[in-house]
């Protein structure tokens, strides 16, 4: 049983990662309903991030290739905008220190503070109310190449938010960078990109944490399973996703995020 809940919540990181609905969120809300000594535990949280960040390498793996490579042109060539890759991985490196400086000084806060279900309830309707806001103002004019250093700084101060369960890593940078004018598929595209160093960040930290004792062969086995779950089906959301989003709005996961907060309200607080 321990083997099917792994996949589960490996598909639940997955989609809920990559949708704009909250994966930390869902994740609190699942290991509510699914109790198990061995999957719950921020460990295979992590675990399961780290599904969900080599779903996103696979997937945009050319871009990351030259994004690398342009980095490292740009520092031996001291020149940092010389190609729109070299560009673009500064704009992603600058978008990443401020929530890699929140994660670093204050990740045992957060997770001790917010990881309940009342703030996934709270977040879960701010994240709506945002996104219905950014559809109804947003231009969507905008495309990847005319973005500034202002812009990352601002999509990066907005991924801060995501470290408070509900509210959606994804869903906050896409909804920021819309409110840059930016357009859906573009704000989605940097939001992807920009989760790769914050994530690999995150669990390359909380790897050094980890001790021998957390781990049997029961566990690597179920990790296994529930990263491998992340991975290959994080892959087709992403792809599925960036298509839908060409002609459609957040709309609809504006409205799952209120009756979902409406559902945890009822079950949980009321």
């Amino acid at each position: 049983m321990e083997y099917i809940n792994s996949i589960i919540f490996g598909a639940i990181q997955s989609l809920t990662e990559f949708l704009p609905i909250s994966s930390s969120g869902h994740l609190i809300i699942f290991h509510e309903v699914i109790k198990s000594e061995l999957l719950n535990s921020i460990t295979f949280d992590v675990i399961l991030h780290g599904g969900t960040l080599l779903a996103v390498i696979i997937y945009f793996w050319q871009d990351v290739v030259k994004l690398v490579k342009g980095f490292f042109n740009s520092i031996f060539r001291r020149n940092l905008v010389s190609d729109s890759y070299q560009r673009l991985s500064w704009l992603i490196i600058i978008g990443t220190v401020p929530a890699a400086s929140v994660g670093y000084y204050f990740n045992d806060l957060i997770e001790n503070y917010f990881r309940n279900i009342s703030w996934v309830i709270i977040m879960l309707v701010v994240g709506a109310i945002l996104f219905i806001l950014a559809e109804k103002f947003s231009k969507k004019i905008r495309s990847i190449e005319t973005m500034t250093v202002a812009d990352s700084v601002l999509i990066g101060l907005a991924q801060v938010l995501a470290f408070i369960p509900g509210m959606s890593r994804s869903g906050i940078t896409i909804v920021a960078a819309m409110y840059k004018n930016f357009d859906r598929v573009t704000s989605a595209r940097f939001s992807f990109l920009l989760s790769i160093p914050i994530i690999l960040g995150a669990n390359i930290r909380k790897v050094t944490q980890f001790s021998l004792s957390d781990f049997s062969w029961a566990f690597i086995f179920v990790f296994i399973l529930g990263a491998a779950s992340a991975a290959l089906i994080g892959y087709f959301v992403i792809k599925y996703l960036l298509k839908f989003l060409t002609n459609h709005s957040l709309i609809p996961f504006a409205i799952y995020r209120i009756i979902l907060a409406i559902a945890l309200y009822f079950v949980y607080i009321f």
